[in-house]
């Protein structure tokens, strides 16, 4: 079992494991947008992964810095501004299709979700938290399909 208690994993990084964060960032972010690239959304496949890695640059450029040392609270003001900012950016996924005849229809929910989910996957991984990453990974893809089949086949 992993343990969170301490900031181990957000002490500076050597360039290997720099490296594996970043690059594990992009695959979670892929794992999301494939599946939004597939059903051909807005938001797809290099969306989620470029918002997963900028999300974890930015959780890793404090702790590269060794700002964490000093400032224990500097990750956390960073944090509020990525979730916030990113915030806007799914708000620009979400359309209002006014052309439907039986009033306005909001669409781009699930991408904009999507988009911030991304978001919380890089940071995840940026602070070393692996299994959450992946496992909240895999749940949101088993959602995306699982749940977008019941909803096809019972309630539309």
């Amino acid at each position: 079992m992993t343990d969170y208690s301490g900031l181990d994993n957000l002490l500076p990084l050597a360039l290997p494991q720099l490296f594996l964060r970043l690059v594990m960032a992009l695959f979670v972010g892929a794992g999301v947008g494939l599946e939004r690239e597939i059903h051909q959304k807005a938001a797809g496949l290099k969306t989620h992964m470029i918002v997963s890695l900028g999300a974890a640059l930015f959780v890793l450029v404090p702790v590269q810095l060794g700002l964490l040392e000093n400032q224990p609270d500097a990750l956390s003001r960073i944090l509020q501004g990525v979730i916030t900012g990113i915030g806007f950016v799914g708000g620009g996924a979400i359309l209002h299709d006014l052309q439907r005849p039986r009033g306005a229809k909001i669409r781009g929910l699930t991408t904009a979700a999507t988009i911030w989910l991304s978001c919380g996957l890089g940071i995840a991984i940026a602070c070393g938290l692996w299994d959450l990453a992946i496992l909240t990974a895999f749940l949101a893809i088993f959602t995306l399909g699982v749940v977008k089949f019941f909803e096809e086949r019972f309630f539309r």
